[in-house]
């Protein structure tokens, strides 16, 4: 078998299997590798990671219905052209279709797995992946190998549309007005050498009546940037964490590789140990041959 077969039957069978099985299996077919005299692919297959439980439900999903990654591509392919063409119709109709789609290869990956009720926490990484590979390139392919490592997030669906203009009646084009400037002061009349005329006071115009509605809004908004900013905390934890259980699979990688070798050596000692044994004995036996 060439290496590139023996790496992909590998790649495949480990990121089938459940996660927990993963450090032993992997390093099982690295060594299996190696005594084949593969030992470019055992490297390789030492370098693969372990999924996260997310990823692997996804793992699933592609390998039990193949055709997932061309409909995300498809219906990608199409958002990104609304988008572009600014067809708000569109854009919302295919919406619609995105978070259909989503909500249904979500069921059907926990359905694949045997999971009926997920926890929050997986399924929000489930969907958000779904979602990533609708636009990120490098997800959709890792979802189309069935080999994704661990959730992705992203928004949107390609380059940012572009600026908005106004077209005026005579066929030119403006930029969108600012924001309205405040209403200019009064000019003070004076006439030259003269002092101004005495004006009776006046009360300071009440300020205007807030929209009904403002208040509410405002409160939606202020826990929409908490939920953003605790929603960032938590991804910036979970990479945190997926980095330090990386490292610890390579420190766990090496070691196991060091223990193969030494366990390696130790039944090779043994080996000459019993040989050199058994020649002892018979040269002991020899000896009192002899003497006798």
């Amino acid at each position: 078998m060439t290496e590139p077969d023996l790496f992909a039957e590998a790649a495949a069978e480990l990121y089938t299997a459940d996660p927990d099985q993963f450090i032993e299996r992997r390093g099982v077919l690295a060594a299996q590798a190696r005594a084949a005299g593969q030992a470019p692919a055992a490297k390789r297959i030492t370098g693969l990671r372990k999924p996260t439980r997310s990823a692997w439900v996804l793992n699933q999903l592609v390998r039990a219905v193949p055709g997932v990654p061309s409909e995300l591509a498809s219906l990608g392919r199409e958002l990104r052209a609304a988008q572009r063409s600014l067809d708000g119709a569109a854009i919302r109709e295919l919406s619609l279709r995105r978070h259909r789609l989503i909500e249904s290869l979500a069921r059907q990956a926990f359905t694949a797995v045997g999971l009926r009720a997920p926890p929050a926490a997986l399924r929000d990484e489930v969907t958000a992946t779904l979602g990533a590979a609708l636009s990120d390139p490098d997800v959709a392919d890792q979802l189309a190998a069935g080999t994704l490592e661990r959730a992705a997030r992203s928004e949107g669906f390609g380059p940012d549309p572009p600026a908005l203009t106004l077209v005026t009646s005579s066929g030119g084009r403006r930029s969108a007005p600012a924001s309205p400037r405040a209403p200019r002061a009064s000019r003070a009349l004076a006439v030259a050498g003269a002092a101004p005329a005495a004006r009776p006071a006046t009360r300071a115009p009440a300020p205007p009546a807030e929209p009904p509605g403002a208040a509410r809004e405002r409160r939606r908004l202020a826990a929409l940037a908490a939920a953003e900013q605790a929603a960032a905390e938590a991804d910036r934890t979970a990479e945190a964490a997926t980095a330090a259980e990386q490292e610890l699979e390579r420190t766990v990688q090496v070691m196991e590789e060091q223990l193969a070798d030494a366990r390696q050596s130790l039944s090779l000692a043994r080996s000459q140990a019993r040989r050199a044994r058994s020649r002892q004995r018979q040269a002991r036996l020899a000896l009192d041959r002899l003497r006798r």
